[in-house]
């Protein structure tokens, strides 16, 4: 084998240790005829050649997609082959690429990256940033094709579709009767479990809803509802 004199790095040809000297010498021999920008490999340089060509040269024999580098195809194969190399050391849990693994670390390490220029509060991804924005700009993209309502995110149109679609996916174990929000739901669940965790603070009588209990205080405040 051949040896790296810097960093001990083995390679099974003499060919493969010399290109990686570049690394440790910064030697870049070969150099873009258009932009003069240089490159330690000449594959690299294959690679950039394409942004002044426009040729798409490495396409997908299941759906035809087409991609400039060799290395961006087998990436997009995996959505096919369900190939999944990339697993959390953590939970176990696998990715197709590198940077998805990446960004699902940030559950178990607590970095938050992306903060909010207004309010200062920190995301561990940039689309929950992006998101989060439109609290402060009032920006409302997804709107109903029926009532023309606007929503932030798309899950809140999705919720409110349900208006208009009579879905309700939401069922009861006990008397299957349907609803359709989780909240609405876990409010009818009292009826049967009997739960009642809003209490008076003057009698301590208990309700299921603090609807009721609020109701109920008219009596002691006396005041009109």
């Amino acid at each position: 084998p051949f040896s790296c004199s810097v960093c001990k790095k083995a390679f099974s040809q003499s060919g493969n240790l010399k290109t990686h000297m570049r690394v440790h010498t910064g030697e870049k021999p070969f150099t873009c005829s258009v932009c003069k920008k240089a490159f330690s490999q000449s594959g690299n340089l294959k690679d950039h050649m394409i942004i002044h060509t426009g040729e798409i040269p490495h396409s997908c024999s299941v759906c035809k997609k087409a991609f400039s580098q060799s290395e961006h195809l087998k990436r997009h194969m995996r959505v096919h082959t369900g190939e999944k190399p990339f697993s959390c050391t953590v939970c176990k849990k696998a990715f197709s690429q590198s940077g998805y693994l990446k960004t699902h670390m940030r559950i178990h390490t607590g970095e938050k990256p992306f903060t909010c220029s207004v309010c200062k509060k920190a995301f561990p991804q940039s689309g929950y940033l992006k998101t989060h924005m439109r609290i402060h700009t009032g920006e409302k993209p997804f709107t109903c094709t029926v009532c023309k309502k606007a929503f932030p995110q798309s899950g809140y149109l999705k919720i409110h579709m349900r208006v208009h679609t009579g879905n309700k996916p939401f069922t009861c174990t006990v008397c299957k009767k349907a609803f359709s929000y989780g909240g609405s739901l876990k409010e009818h669940m009292k009826i049967h479990t009997g739960e009642k965790p809003f209490t008076c603070s003057v009698c301590k009588k208990a309700f299921s809803h603090s609807g009721r209990l609020k109701e109920h205080m008219v009596i002691h405040t006396g005041e009109e509802k």
